[in-house]
């Protein structure tokens, strides 16, 4: 089997702490072998040696987790597993082969083409016919084309190397469903607060000194990793680099350290999971988390004229007319930005998002126009009737068209309650207002319509 370190890259994810002590020296629970040197980057020397090291995915590795169980039935099957970086893809691919008694290879994506993919798999063949098997494990495989991720079926489905591949893009858009259908997709979560505190302590104990910071400095180390294991112990080693007589509060880490870009693709999962936790937010009334979610779009880059033209959307679709000014409003606010530019055109979008939340909410107009549509098909070319029509020659008045016509101004109280739908057609009922905001005034209005209707009808 390949050694432990071949090509063996950043850790990502690490084992339990050891007590903080003042020797220095190799951990105890380092995996077996030589103590690394000191060269080498901590969270490589952290790496665990084991499954029941690993922290932060007890949903995979513990007891019941589901990992765990394929490793105890003897029936590990070919992965996805899909996770942000720095919680784990490439340690767990490696303690997986070690658990289950397969040779570990490794490729990357990024730097692996179809020679590469057929040597592994000639490799893998020759291995298994001395009995041996084979985990291939493949960084970033979502990078490979669509014709290269089915070279894999072949030796997924004849059981030629048990497939792990490690992606942080969501597998359902970057992942051929043929290959999806033979592999298992595990997500990783990305590490809480607990799980990176594990982490530190690590670290201190393979320092052999404690870390030189205040509660809040330390606190504020965890936040700026953002769930990253690996970029948690990189900071750490800066941290530890450090002499001073004082613990780094919070504000002098941040002036230390520079704190990562927030994690963020404007073409890919991350901008639809953000935006639907904006529109979804807005829906729930609740102006706050809404904010918070229009910031964190900000934060990462996305245009605003974007996120103007949801929130116009959302102003039609899930207002409408319980707040008949949310629509203008929203115009208002994209052409304040459009004029004012960023940043001070943010404020507007800002308070445009406010308004929003905590408007009345009525789908009624949007289910409607749909109901529209389904009846406009149905019923295909039916003329309006004729006593609607206008008629400017003397042909279509012999036909009828206007004859029989009442204008509604000169009726009481301006409702001549005549029927428009064509003849012979069932009145639908298309918009329900709801008793929301000013949606319920439209109701009663609406209602005292249908008595009058109904009694010139009668």
């Amino acid at each position: 089997m390949a050694g432990r370190h071949e090509n063996a890259g950043g850790g990502d994810l690490f084992g339990d702490p050891a007590p903080v002590t003042r020797t220095t020296g190799p951990v105890t629970h380092r995996r077996a072998g030589a103590a690394p040197p000191r060269t080498q980057p901590l969270a490589d020397r952290l790496r665990p040696a084991s499954l029941d090291d690993v922290v932060g995915q007890d949903h995979l590795l513990g007891p019941d987790g589901a990992l765990r169980r394929m490793l105890e039935r003897g029936s590990l099957a070919s992965l996805i597993l899909w996770g942000g970086p720095g919680v784990g893809k490439t340690t767990i691919a490696r303690l997986l082969a070690d658990a289950a008694g397969l040779r570990f290879m490794q490729l990357s994506a990024v730097f692996s083409g179809v020679a590469d993919l057929k040597r592994a798999f000639d490799d893998a063949r020759r291995l298994a016919e001395s009995g041996k098997g084979t985990l291939l494990f493949v960084d970033e495989i979502h990078r490979f084309n669509r014709a290269q991720q089915d070279g894999f079926l072949p030796v997924v489905e004849d059981g030629t190397v048990v497939l792990v591949g490690a992606t942080t893009e969501n597998p359902s858009f970057a992942l051929n469903g043929a290959l999806l259908s033979r592999c298992q997709v595990v997500v990783l979560h990305r590490l809480d607060d607990p799980a990176l505190e594990r982490l530190l302590a690590r670290a201190e104990a393979e320092a052999g000194r404690p870390l030189p910071l205040t509660p809040d400095g330390r606190a504020t180390l965890r936040a700026m990793a953002d769930g990253d294991g690996r970029y948690l112990l990189n900071m750490v080693e800066q941290v530890l680099a450090v002499r001073t007589d004082q613990p780094l509060d919070a504000q002098g880490l941040s002036g230390l350290l520079a704190r990562r870009a927030v994690l963020y693709d404007k073409d890919r999962e991350e901008h639809y999971n953000l935006i639907s936790a904006l529109h979804k937010s807005l829906r729930g009334s609740d102006p706050d988390a809404a904010l918070y979610w229009f910031a964190r779009m900000l934060e990462g880059g996305e245009d605003p004229r974007y996120i103007a033209r949801r929130l116009t959307r959302f102003a039609a679709e899930d207002v409408g007319m319980a707040d008949p000014q949310a629509l203008p409003l929203a115009v208002a606010a994209w052409e304040t930005y459009e004029r004012l530019g960023s940043p001070e055109g943010e404020l507007a979008l800002a308070q445009l998002v406010v308004h929003l939340g905590t408007a009345p909410k009525s789908n009624a107009v949007y289910t409607a126009y749909k109901a529209a549509r389904r009846l406009a098909k149905s019923t295909g070319s039916l003329m309006p009737p004729a006593h609607i029509l206008n008629a400017p020659t003397g042909l279509m008045k012999d036909l009828g068209y206007g004859q029989g016509y009442e204008y509604d101004h000169d009726s009481d109280e301006g409702f001549s309650g005549q029927n428009y739908f064509p003849d012979g057609m069932r009145r639908e009922a298309l918009y329900r207002p709801t008793d929301r905001g000013y949606e319920r005034d439209i109701a009663r209005r609406l209602d005292s319509w249908a008595r009058l209707r109904e009694s010139r009808r009668s």
